[in-house]
């Protein structure tokens, strides 16, 4: 057995050495002559009583050259490695950038966009096309949407259930149900459900500031695909009225073709699904939360909202609040099975380390900047298989700035931190995917997992005398927000 285990300890060795060797030989540009050289290897140098390693090798080198090919053609600015020291800050040109972390989204990777001078809607690429990693998520979508003052954006339904957060500004959302018309106010904080096929229209209602919505949609047709139908807002071909023929659109309404023409026409002159409307139409959408039930409808009005403020605080000290909502306080987030959390950080501060028990976390930055680091098993390359057949773990750490825009996944179980600059508050909001009986531990500060173990559970792990541990794991008396390592660094100094 022994003897076993060190072959394939030398074999997991061998191929790292191969890929390597073959990454320095021939650089990212011959990418098909690197997979064919580390191939070649695996035949030439593997020997004859290790000839069942051969089809792993060969697997290795092409489990590693697509998944390399795919993260290089995508671009990635995310960041693996060490960044302590001197080289730690925000926008440092000299920490080293690498091309193979999946977790980070930025601007180039929201695929499907639509910008004009009264808003933009942009929606991120499918989580699984980014990463197999993220095939649990793959029917799910994250988007952001802004609005100018005083901007109407038309009716519209998607084959999604949509989760919207009003991450700033104010308006009015309209619902269309099957007997009722329902419209509410809508503002910074609040939640609001969309489901699939229901007919939406947003307003935003101020004369100043810009409606920004971070929005989660989970498909119920095709895994990841949206699509979005409307009757007019842009060119002609955008009103799904426009697929029929003029006599089926004229038998449908029992018009004239001069008539029909107004439905199916009309776009001609404004192609824009965000539209500028005038102070007395804004007043007329607007005005209180309302309800009206079509004259042979008896379904009572239903609530699709709430505010992520209508509970206290989970968490909250000097250093950061956090607030949740699930599905115990909004029942609609069971249809889409999300929960939701809003973090905002005080500058200079940090949340975590922590993680989720069952909940794919995707964390959307909505202000401020800051950066995030995270303990990731899937990226190291130094994981090895003992001569039992278990994985010893080897974790990297993943690491990239944040900003405006930007999303992070954090997988399920993985370790995580994220710190505000020097210079402002961080807000991210957060959607919990897959969050039935989900849980959240601290791995540091009061109520962490660690100050809950046996004191010879502490000794066997750690090595070191039970109290000596625990000085340590208790020291910290604050609950997961914390000072960051620039503020510490202001006070020690």
């Amino acid at each position: 057995m022994g003897f076993k285990a060190k072959i394939c300890v030398g074999f997991c060795l061998f191929v790292a050495t191969l890929l390597i060797s073959a990454t320095i030989t021939l650089g990212s540009s011959e990418s098909n002559q690197e997979m064919m050289i580390c191939k070649m290897k695996c035949e030439q140098t593997i020997g004859i009583d290790q000839e069942d390693e051969k089809p792993r090798c060969i697997k290795s080198c092409e489990k590693y050259h697509k998944e390399k090919g795919k993260w290089e053609r995508e671009g990635d600015r995310g960041q693996r490695g060490d960044t302590s020291g001197s080289e730690r800050g925000w926008g440092n040109d000299r920490q080293q950038r690498y091309s193979d972390n999946p977790y980070v989204f930025e601007d180039q990777h929201f695929t499907a966009r639509l910008e004009t001078e009264q808003g933009n809607v942009r929606v991120l690429q499918k989580f699984s096309d980014r990463s197999e990693l993220f095939n649990g998520i793959e029917k799910y979508r994250a988007s952001f949407l802004e609005a100018e003052p005083q901007t109407f954006i038309v009716p519209n339904y998607r084959d999604a259930e949509a989760l919207i957060f009003v991450a700033n500004g104010q308006g009015t959302i309209t619902l269309i149900e099957r007997d009722s018309r329902q419209s509410h106010n809508i503002k910074r904080g609040d939640l609001f459900h969309v489901p699939a096929g229901i007919t939406v229209y947003l307003t935003n209602t101020d004369n100043n500031e810009r409606l920004v919505l971070a929005n989660i949609l989970h498909s119920v047709s095709v895994p990841g695909d949206l699509q979005i139908f409307s009757v007019g807002g842009g060119d002609p071909e955008s009103s799904f009225f426009n697929a029929f023929s003029h006599e089926v659109i004229e038998a449908a309404f029992n018009v004239d073709r001069e008539s029909a023409q107004k439905l199916i026409g009309q776009q001609k002159q404004q192609q824009d699904i965000f539209k500028k409307a005038t102070k007395e139409q804004i007043r007329s959408l607007a005005g209180e939360d309302k309800g009206r039930l079509w004259p042979f409808g008896d379904r009572k009005e239903t609530s699709r909202h709430t505010s992520i403020y209508k509970n206290k605080p989970s968490v909250a000290n000097e250093n950061g609040i956090l607030h949740e909502v699930d599905s115990k306080d909004f029942p609609d987030l069971q249809d889409i099975n999300v929960a939701v959390s809003f973090f905002n950080i005080t500058r200079g501060s940090m949340a975590g380390p922590f993680y989720n028990t069952k909940a794919t976390q995707v964390l959307m930055i909505l202000n401020g900047v800051g950066r995030f680091e995270m303990a990731c098993p899937h990226l190291s390359e130094q994981t090895t298989r003992t001569h039992t057949g278990e994985i010893n773990p080897r974790y990297e750490q993943v690491s990239s700035e944040l900003r405006h825009g930007t999303v992070v996944v954090i997988p399920v179980g993985h370790p995580v931190v994220i710190e505000a600059s020097g210079e402002q508050n961080l807000e991210v909001i957060g959607f919990g995917l897959n969050s039935d009986e989900n849980e959240w531990f601290p791995l540091a500060g009061r109520e962490n997992v660690l100050s809950r173990w046996e004191d010879e559970a502490l000794e066997l792990t750690f090595g070191f005398p039970a109290q000596e541990v625990k000085r340590v794991i208790q020291k910290q008396n604050q609950k997961l927000f914390f000072k960051g390592p620039a503020r510490r660094g202001r006070a020690s100094g």
